[in-house]
């Protein structure tokens, strides 16, 4: 079914033809009210904790994409640390967290671990999850096992499994002009032209379906200062080295099944306009999943907290303030 993308679909993807409540977003970012370097196997990751553990609102822990990213692009979701605590992390061998670079230690079941680990941790017995991308992989995986205490999970452009992600990246690369799509082509033959050449072809794909909107200037220099703002060496092991062709350990990986294990489950799917992982995908996994709700933003691509962050912000604490009735 086709969708028509207005705030009218987004409000009724949400049940909800009200107008969303506008969320003020602070920068430069506050800092953390609570920090640590948790525990996981082969190493400790970084968590940060904004607002109090004392209110009745379950926390929401985010979960961010690569493989090899890192919580900042999650910045944004502090806006609703007066509503509830709001919980980011970098995952081993990324952002703040321990850099062992262990190919040993680049396992979907290890990286689903570390959510447990967090949870022990700061003592969350209720909680929500956000995974986006890679991090919807993760959020999955663990949603799908059932975990108690989970209040809802909320999946953004997902990654649910290679070959349909392939499938979108492939649709969306015949979109582009034909000069751009024989660069790329050229790009993965046996005789490459130059790097520079391949980077700008590559450029054209990410600025109309990735990032539409430059980082902030406050976003940026909080990303710069990280030890690790992007580990190209989970990426490339696990995904590839582009975005068209996965070569890495996720080559075969297939969640589909796991949507149904959330049957009954409170879950949100959430996708940009322009997204990577087009709406017509998630749309086509949030209809198999019974219950669920869609929202697609507006003018964003698929990364929506950059390019489109109060909309963002706004149709999740909507939901999530929705739920935390039944919660």
């Amino acid at each position: 079914m086709a969708l028509t993308l207005n705030r009218r679909t987004l409000l009724a993807g949400l049940g909800s033809s009200a107008l969303l409540p506008r969320i003020a977003l602070a920068a430069p970012y506050a800092a953390p009210h609570e920090e640590k370097m948790v525990p996981v196997e082969g190493g400790r990751i970084y968590v940060r904790m904004n607002g109090t553990s004392s209110g009745t609102r379950p926390p929401l822990l985010m979960i961010h994409g690569g493989p090899g990213g890192s919580h900042s692009g999650y910045l944004p979701f502090l806006a609703l640390s007066a509503e509830r605590p709001i919980i980011l992390y970098d995952q081993l061998d990324s952002g703040r967290s321990d850099i062992p670079n262990d190919p040993k230690n680049w396992r979907v079941e290890r990286f689903v671990a570390e959510i447990g680990a967090i949870r022990r941790a700061f003592g969350l017995e209720k909680l929500y999850i956000y995974g986006g991308s890679w991090g919807g992989t993760i959020a999955l995986e663990y949603a799908a096992k059932r975990p108690g205490g989970l209040a809802g999970t909320i999946l953004q452009s997902p990654l649910i499994s290679t070959r349909t992600w392939l499938s979108d990246t492939t649709a969306l690369r015949r979109s582009l002009p034909a000069a751009t799509q024989q660069m790329l082509d050229n790009c993965e033959s046996v005789a490459p032209p130059p790097a520079e050449q391949c980077s700008a072809a590559g450029e054209v794909f990410n600025s109309r379906f990735l990032r539409r909107l430059p980082r902030t200037p406050e976003l940026e220099a909080y990303r710069s200062a990280l030890p690790v703002p992007f580990n190209q060496r989970i990426y490339e092991a696990m995904w590839g080295r582009t975005e068209f062709v996965s070569t890495g350990s996720l080559r075969n990986y297939n969640g589909e099944h796991l949507l149904n294990q959330l049957n009954g489950a409170r879950t949100l799917f959430v996708t940009g306009q322009y997204d990577e992982a087009r709406p017509q995908t998630v749309q086509m996994f949030a209809a198999r999943l019974p219950g669920s709700e869609l929202a697609v933003i507006p003018g964003a691509g698929h990364a929506i907290a950059n390019d489109r962050p109060d909309e963002l912000v706004a149709v999740v604490s909507h939901w999530l303030m929705r739920n935390d009735r039944t919660a």
